[in-house]
């Protein structure tokens, strides 16, 4: 009977590897162990992350002055257009969005000052008192609840919530 070779068409080729020589103990760098021939060790994979991390983190430290400003700056931007939007139009960019605007409760134009000094600047104070505080900020927007469907500071400012 004729002898029968089995070769695996999709096996990874066969050669002849030699291991790489080991690294001496006494290089001290890798520039030492390169220049005497020798392969040096690689880097772990841990190493490697905190120290990309650690790159990370100095970078982050350098722009957080930046980022702070950035940040700054936009909060200021932010509130400049909603206080215009409001004297203009007597809306948020929210109240715009949603298509509902604030008005005084005879339905003529509510003025900046009573949406922002009696809309916000009112019931944020009256929110800070111990005890009462918490107590009137949820009162605040249950009262929307109600047959007027108007929160305390509507009531306060005198104001409606209309659609646009």
């Amino acid at each position: 009977m004729d002898e029968f070779e089995f070769r695996n068409p999709y096996a990874a080729p066969a050669a002849p590897v030699q291991a790489p020589p080991r690294p001496r103990a006494e290089a001290a760098t890798a520039a030492d162990a390169a220049e005497a021939g020798e392969v040096p060790v690689r880097a772990g994979r841990l190493p490697r992350l905190l120290a990309q991390l650690a790159d990370g983190a100095i970078a982050l430290a350098a722009l957080a002055p930046a980022l702070l400003l950035l940040t700054l700056l936009a909060l200021v931007a932010l509130a400049i257009w909603q206080l215009v939007l409001l004297a203009r139009e007597g809306q948020t960019l929210g109240k715009r969005w949603v298509g509902i605007r604030i008005v005084r409760s005879d339905y003529s134009r509510a003025r900046l000052a009573r949406i922002f000094w009696l809309r916000g600047v009112v019931p944020g104070v009256i929110g800070q008192i111990p005890y009462l505080g918490p107590a009137f900020g949820l009162a605040n927007v249950l009262w929307i609840f109600g047959v007027e469907r108007r929160c305390l500071h509507d009531y306060i400012a005198d104001t409606l919530v209309v659609n646009a």
